[in-house]
């Protein structure tokens, strides 16, 4: 067992004086917004309920982009700011993000000269920062790059280029990075109220989950940023307030690698409910997806329903030979859009994917909106509203060109590419060469260094988020927690009782994965 880092933080989370900037919540809003605060040298404490991407940070379509929809709906200005971003992002953190050709397959004559037109603006909007140039391809280059594209009808295509990333891992980079430069951060760290002196919001309460302790923090200012739960936040302050959100539901399905074995993604433009498909390569599997449901309410487990797996299904097969059916389905999962509401009767796909800032009479920030893309941007906005209201002293922002943690453009394999400058010192940990499981890539010592340096608390934070094991194969990462569990007790000084406890509760979770 080593030296657990957790007390430490509790310890410096909760030392009198006040901090600068609290912000409430772990995923891409939240940790860009303390990562901004820290690097302009600002006191910043961050606390999460859960675990760093734990909501809909770690259930993305794993695309860093511009969002070729959103041109297509006239949103110019949304798609240079998220094409700026991509660039950015690209060159601070080489080691998770990385180029991907993204194939619009052309079946009839003016599909190809129609989309290539928009396309070319695509790539005009992301200027100097532009990954590569959009081009035409005829039928056997298109087959060549996507070799289990439906042949009959395919006149050729458009390969335009985008981002492709990690969710969680840039999370758990940020999370890294926070620390770096001085910010305090804590997992497993509910919110359970705020502190208001005559009228003003000055801090919360949270509880350690680990001990059911409850503690007080005191800041200047009190960032709310936790995504489709910011609302329940909002009522902390005033329990009469009006909900900012319309969430939607965006559902994945993972299979494997060998239908589509190609170097390139299948972008779909227009599917019969007027959306946009994917199908992406990640880490040796392929992602497809995304559905637009609303949903009613929020939840920290949602779950696709029969007809949006049918839907990804049948357009896939559209453009797929052959093609997934549910029995070749590795995972299923879901997101939470955490849409700003509009006006009635406006449906869910066509409301604004920008972030929001609204700052309550009581001085509570809330940011809420926006997409993994434009993360920096969305800290950057919020800082600036944030210590002008606080009053904090002005510093420039720094995060355009700051390099995350462990950034390097060294070509490492695959597998340790997304652990940058660390994955040498994960390989020194036992257990380097024994996998947690013969489906998956994952080794012993990777699920130590979680534990060591990256604060995984459950085996959940392991295998979902610290390694992406339930998403690639979710039977095999239950068939792999007694294994994580135990390596998991040793590093933290847990007993029997602990680990027996963690598989039920991780195996509970990812049955919801699996697809019956």
């Amino acid at each position: 067992m080593t030296t657990d880092p957790r007390q430490a933080a509790l310890t410096a989370a909760t030392a009198p004086e006040p901090w600068d900037i609290l912000v409430i919540g772990g995923g891409a809003s939240g940790l860009g917004t303390a990562v901004e605060a820290a690097t302009r040298g600002y006191r910043t404490l961050l606390l999460e309920a859960h675990d760093y991407a734990k909501g809909t940070s770690s259930r993305s379509t794993k695309l860093v982009h511009g969002g070729v929809r959103y041109l297509a709906q006239g949103n110019v200005s949304l798609v240079r700011e998220a094409l700026h971003e991509r660039g950015l992002l690209k060159r601070n953190a080489p080691h998770l993000v990385r180029d991907m050709g993204f194939l619009i397959a052309a079946y009839k004559w003016w599909a190809a000269p129609f989309y290539g037109i928009g396309l070319k603006m695509y790539d005009l909007l992301a200027g100097k920062l532009n990954l590569q140039a959009s081009r035409y391809v005829n039928k056997a280059q298109a087959l060549a790059r996507t070799p289990t594209l439906k042949q009959a009808g395919l006149k050729g295509g458009i390969l335009y280029f985008d981002g492709q990333f990690d969710d969680s891992r840039l999370a758990i980079t940020l999370m890294r990075s926070l620390e770096d430069h001085g910010g305090v951060t804590l997992n497993h760290a509910p919110v359970v109220g705020l502190i208001k002196e005559g009228g003003r919001v000055v801090g919360a309460r949270f509880r350690d989950d680990e001990t059911g302790h409850e503690h007080e923090v005191r800041a200047r200012s009190v960032v709310n940023a936790t995504g489709v739960f910011v609302d329940d936040i909002r009522r902390m302050e005033r329990s009469d307030v009006k909900p900012m959100l319309s969430p939607s539901q965006g559902v994945h399905v993972v299979v494997d690698r060998r239908f589509l074995p190609g170097d390139s993604a299948i972008m779909v433009p227009r599917t019969d409910d007027g959306r946009v498909l994917f199908a992406v390569p990640w880490h040796d599997h392929v992602v497809i997806g995304t559905t637009d449901t609303p949903v009613p309410e929020t939840s920290l487990e949602p779950r696709a329903l029969p007809e949006e797996i049918d839907f990804i299904l049948s357009t896939a097969a559209q453009y797929m030979d052959p093609a997934p059916t549910r029995a070749d389905v590795r995972s299923v999962y879901v997101g939470l859009r955490p849409l700003v509401k509009a006006a009635e009767g406006t449906d869910t796909k066509s409301l604004s994917r920008d972030h929001v800032i609204r700052i309550s009479d009581g001085g509570l920030i809330t940011l809420t909106g926006g997409k993994w893309t434009t993360y920096r941007r969305m800290g950057e906005d919020t800082v600036n509203r944030a210590a002008a209201q606080a009053g904090l002293p002005e510093r420039l922002s720094l995060t355009a060109g700051l390099k995350l943690h462990g950034a390097t453009h060294e070509d490492l394999p695959d597998h340790w590419k997304v652990y940058g400058t660390d994955a040498e010192w994960v390989q020194t940990l036992p257990g380097a060469n024994q996998k947690i499981h013969q489906a998956l890539p994952y080794t012993e010592a990777e699920v130590r260094w979680a534990a060591r340096a990256e604060q995984a608390r459950t085996v959940e934070d392991v295998l979902s988020r610290r390694l992406r094991a339930l998403l690639l194969n979710a039977q095999a990462s239950i068939e792999a927690a007694p294994r994580v569990a135990a390596i998991l007790a040793e590093e933290l000084g847990r007993d029997q009782a602990w680990q027996a406890g963690q598989v039920r509760a991780y195996t509970d979770v990812a049955q919801g994965y699996v697809l019956r």
